[in-house]
């Protein structure tokens, strides 16, 4: 499906429902190299002048290593009526066991230097500008549960970039 770029500002998305609930996919790497992950965790705002995405990936994630080492990576959004199942699994397998991507059946798409799918209604491409480690030295005592987020120590890394541009399908 072809992409067109349109202005950030001008999309229409509430990150509750589109995260939250409908879920993204993290991609980065290039045509030749690239992984993907779901996420339901993450937000769409504006910091330091301009338009940024934050995602949080666990360390133990395959995802993690292209992220790391790429300056870019994309926020693809499917239709969770129409790819949940794909959706869902993106999420479970993890590309070093196989190639999910093609398991699913998703089209990967060169943009930008990096990786989208055909099959996203609309697709972020980020630039990382602050990575931090979420480690249990930095949370607030009692307020979030560790014990049900983090029992195997598995803690997350926050990503913060600039939304560099924003596709819709046509």
């Amino acid at each position: 499906m072809p992409l067109k770029e349109v202005d950030v500002k001008s999309l229409n998305i509430n990150p509750f429902t589109a995260i939250g609930d409908d879920w993204m996919l993290v991609t980065a790497g290039d045509q030749d190299s690239h992984n993907t992950m779901t996420a339901s965790w993450g937000g769409l705002g504006e910091l330091w002048g301009a338009p940024v995405a934050t995602c949080y990936i666990r360390q133990s994630r395959y995802t993690k290593e292209f992220v790391d080492a790429n300056q870019t990576f994309t926020l693809s959004f499917l239709d969770p009526a129409r790819y949940r199942r794909e959706l869902g699994y993106l999420g479970r397998v993890s590309g070093r066991d196989e190639d999910k991507i093609a398991a699913c059946g998703l089209t990967p798409v060169a943009v930008d230097g990096t990786t989208t799918f055909a099959e996203a209604g609309l697709t972020l491409v980020c630039r990382k500008a602050y990575v931090t480690y979420l480690g249990p030295e930095g949370f607030v005592p009692g307020v979030v549960d560790q014990e049900r987020w983090y029992a195997d120590g598995d803690y997350h890394t926050m990503y913060v970039a600039y939304i560099e541009h924003a596709y819709v399908a046509q």
